[in-house]
């Protein structure tokens, strides 16, 4: 494989990892657990798995371990530091027991019901250490749900002698691994189920799960743009970015953005669901904001937008939730694709038929067509930015009419998405993911199954992180997928109470007016601590 400069330069970075990893680690139990939510419906699911404490490993007596083998699978899209974590956990286990062996299932947990996958040995292991992307085993989407799936899993992980698997996904994906650890503790099969947090997108978080490993990255990669497009912006002085970023359930990012960048517009989801927000008014709150800017001579600017905005808006995802029930029924798999959309209105009620048919033709169009593994509308295909822009446009044009506008407005648009997914992770993502890794191969020492693997205290220097496990099942309530109710792990949205949104509310009126434009840069990797190992603006927010 040939390398660039920064790759073999990078390679000889050593992670670091919490003072309590450093050692031999013995475990320190809380108070047991419930789910966020249903309760006694996830307690029925999952008699095996829950009720569990959360945990902490503290510094214990070293203690020799005969060698086991581990399985590990990538799940979902590729998150900066995904590399990381699988190097942590062979650094790990192998630290436990030289004797230990890592199998890498291929293409994700689809490789475990196909029986593919290969060693993962230390010469692979060094290839990858400190790089984006997934690129060493795979991923896949494939969902681990059905007993069958189960079943062809344990014939290949008996084959190979595996003593656990660590399921590295977002929470769709660790929904998966306590479906999947509950069902081997059932059956007692003796084989552990680990969990890792994953998702660019941030939705993986709560009390005991301060981030998920990518975002980061991710969201200094997109700073990083989102700077140069200001900095332009700011030299050109004749048009307005329309940039949409990835987040389709929540706008973590786009906040962290805002935070970071200081752009003239941020949405933000969450706030326009609490405000029942229509999209007219989200039209009207962009166009103000622009005749304001125009009025002291300023006709460009930068408004960021959520990926997931539509869904957000009441009216909106009311119908998108109509129209996600009349897909799912048996009626509807044998309609032709050219006549759904005259399926769906005849199917749903008045009320969602009038905002369904005041919806562009091609907005309403997706709205009503192909859903994705999930079962969920497929935001990132509409083009939400441009819909915004077209409308603030005819907006504006009504507002001149009128005498209330007297600039010129032209747009330019914008998709971040994949430039983030495996960007090469920033010192904080490279140590907070190879400690996922290597604090979940003492989760396996320590017997326990259906677990996450938890990385806490994270603002703090390196050394004085955190490290432990929390239950899955604690994370788990009932939501509506596919027409049924089904447990997955509760998505983290925006806290519009919460410290981050506040600071940024507090900020935006301000921004909007001004040319406050900050230009981040790209990510560094070597330098003065306060440069290269700084944590996200939101994450240091919510740690104040």
């Amino acid at each position: 494989m040939e390398k660039s400069a920064l790759q073999i330069a990078r390679a000889a970075y050593q992670p670091k990892l919490p003072k309590a990893l450093q050692g031999a680690v013995k475990v320190s139990e809380g108070a047991p657990t419930q789910s966020v939510d249903n309760q006694a419906e996830i307690k029925e699911l999952f008699p095996n798995t829950y009720g569990m404490p959360v945990i902490e490993f503290v510094e214990g007596e070293a203690q020799q371990l005969p060698p086991f083998n581990v399985g590990v699978i990538l799940s979902g899209g590729q998150a900066p530091g995904g590399h990381n974590v699988i190097s942590g956990l062979f650094d790990g286990i192998k630290s436990l027991n030289a004797d230990s062996k890592l199998y890498g299932f291929i293409l994700g947990p689809g490789g475990l019901v196909d029986h593919n996958y290969m060693e993962l040995t230390a010469d692979i292991i060094d290839e990858y250490r400190n790089t984006g992307g997934f690129d060493i085993i795979g991923s896949g989407r494939t969902k681990l749900e059905e007993v069958e799936q189960f079943e062809k899993g344990i014939e290949i992980l008996r084959e190979l002698n595996i003593k656990a698997l660590v399921i590295i996904g977002g929470d769709d994906s660790n929904t998966n691994a306590c479906v999947l650890a509950e069902y081997y503790a059932a059956k007692k099969y003796g084989v552990q189920v680990i969990g890792c947090p994953k998702t660019i997108d941030g939705d993986l978080k709560n009390a005991q799960i301060e981030t998920s490993f990518g975002f980061d990255t991710a969201c200094k990669t997109y700073a990083e743009l989102i700077g140069n497009i200001q900095r332009d912006c700011n030299s050109a002085r004749k048009y307005w970015h329309f940039i949409k970023l990835m987040g389709r359930s929540a706008s973590h990012i786009a906040l962290e953005c805002a935070l970071q960048c200081q752009p003239n517009i941020c949405l933000v989801s969450e706030e326009v669901e609490a405000k029942a927000m229509s999209l007219d008014e989200v039209v009207a709150y962009i166009a103000n904001a622009v005749a304001a800017r125009a009025a002291e001579g300023n006709n460009f600017g930068t408004v960021l937008i959520p990926e997931g905005l539509i869904e957000f808006i009441p009216a909106i995802k009311k119908l998108i939730a109509e129209l996600n029930d009349v897909l799912a029924t048996d009626e509807a798999q044998g309609i032709a694709r050219d006549q759904q959309i005259d399926f769906v209105k005849s199917h749903i009620s008045a009320e969602n038929l009038t905002v369904f048919n005041s919806l562009p033709a091609d907005v309403a169009s997706q709205l009503a067509l192909d859903r994705d593994p999930h079962g969920n509308v497929q935001v990132s295909l509409i083009e939400t930015e441009k819909l915004l822009s077209r409308m603030v446009e005819k907006k504006l044009a009504e507002m001149k009419a009128a005498g209330e506008y007297v600039g010129k407005f032209a747009a330019q648009h914008h998709f971040f998405g994949y430039e983030g997914r495996c960007a090469a992770p920033s010192n904080y993502d490279a140590d907070y993911c190879y400690s996922l890794g290597f604090n979940a191969s003492r989760l396996i020492a320590n017997g326990k199954t259906g677990y996450m693997s938890i990385i806490k205290n994270t603002t703090a220097p390196a050394n004085e992180w955190v490290a432990g496990g929390v239950p899955i099942t604690m994370m788990m309530n009932l939501e509506r997928r596919n027409g049924k109710m089904k447990p997955v792990i509760r998505k983290a949205l925006v806290e519009l109470d919460g410290a981050p949104f506040k600071f940024f509310a507090s900020k935006r009126d301000e921004w909007a007016k001004q040319t406050a434009y900050v230009y981040p840069g790209p990510i560094q990797y070597f330098g003065p601590s306060e440069v290269c190992d700084q944590s996200t603006k939101t994450l240091q927010l919510e740690q104040k």
